[in-house]
C-alpha cells in the first residue's frame, strides 16, 4: 500500500468525487482543491508527491496554476487534466511545467498507471551523482532541473530532464522514438504518437542557436535522435 500525497485540482464535483475515490481505493492519501488559489494554499503548507491539474478552473486557468506551482517547486510532478485535445494545448501545458498530459475522457486505469509512472520516475535518476551535462553552450543540472544557455535559466520538466539523460547516455547513437517513449514515458509505441518528436521541438527551442537547423540534437530518420554535445 502507498502512501504518496496526491493533490487534485478539479472543479467538476463527480470527476473530483470520481478520481478520490479511485485514488484512495488505490492505496493513495488524497486532497481535493476546486480552484486554482485553493490547491496553491494547499501546495503552500503540506507535502505533495504529486499534483493532478485540470486546466478549466473557475478563478483561474490551470496553466497559470502550473506556472506558480512551479515558481515554488520545481521537482513535484504535475499531471494536467484537460478536455483539450489540441497539440498547441497539449505543448502549452509543457510549456508551463507540467511533466504530462491526459485529456478527458481518460480511463481511470490509464491515469492511475501515468500517475503511478510519475512517482516512480521521480524516486529514480538515471544519473544518480547529478553531473551537469554540457550541451552546446547550454549546461543542464539535471537534480534542479534546470538549463542554463548564457544568461537565460529556464526550468525542464522532468520529461525534458529524462530524454537528455537517455540521450547524453547514449551521446553520438541515435536512440530509437521506441526506446524513448518506453523508458521515459514508460509507455508503448503507436503509430500516431507525436510524444517524443513534440519534446524535441521544445528542447531544441531551448538548446539550439538555430532550432530549425539544430546542431545537437539530430534527426536519425527512421530511427530517432541522437545528441551531437
Amino acid at each position: 500500500m502507498t502512501e504518496e500525497r496526491i493533490l487534485i485540482v478539479e472543479d467538476d464535483p463527480a470527476i473530483a468525487l470520481g478520481l478520490v475515490d479511485t485514488l484512495e481505493f488505490e492505496g493513495f492519501e488524497v486532497c481535493h482543491a476546486n480552484e486554482g488559489a485553493k490547491a496553491l494554499s494547499e501546495l503552500g503548507s503540506g507535502g505533495f508527491d504529486c499534483v493532478v491539474l485540470d486546466i478549466m478552473l473557475p478563478d483561474m486557468n490551470g496553466f497559470d496554476v502550473c506556472r506558480k506551482i512551479r515558481e515554488k517547486n520545481r521537482a513535484v510532478p504535475i499531471l494536467m487534466l484537460s478536455a483539450r485535445s489540441q497539440e498547441s494545448d497539449k505543448i502549452r501545458g509543457l510549456d508551463a511545467g507540467a511533466d504530462d498530459y491526459v485529456t478527458k475522457p481518460f480511463s481511470v486505469g490509464e491515469l492511475v498507471a501515468r500517475l503511478r509512472a510519475l512517482l516512480r520516475r521521480a524516486s529514480r535518476s538515471t544519473n544518480p551523482l547529478g553531473e551537469m551535462i554540457a550541451i552546446g553552450d547550454a549546461i543542464l543540472d539535471p537534480v534542479q532541473q534546470v538549463l542554463t544557455r548564457g544568461e537565460t535559466v529556464q526550468q525542464l520538466s522532468f520529461y525534458e530532464v529524462e530524454t537528455l539523460k537517455l540521450l547524453h547516455a547514449r551521446v553520438g547513437q541515435p536512440v530509437s522514438r521506441e526506446e524513448l517513449l518506453k523508458r521515459v514515458w514508460g509507455v508503448e509505441a503507436s503509430p500516431n504518437n507525436r510524444t517524443v518528436d513534440n519534446l524535441v521541438v521544445k528542447l531544441r527551442k531551448r538548446i539550439e542557436e538555430k532550432p530549425d537547423a539544430p546542431r545537437h540534437i539530430l534527426t536519425v530518420y527512421g530511427m530517432g535522435y541522437k545528441l551531437v554535445p
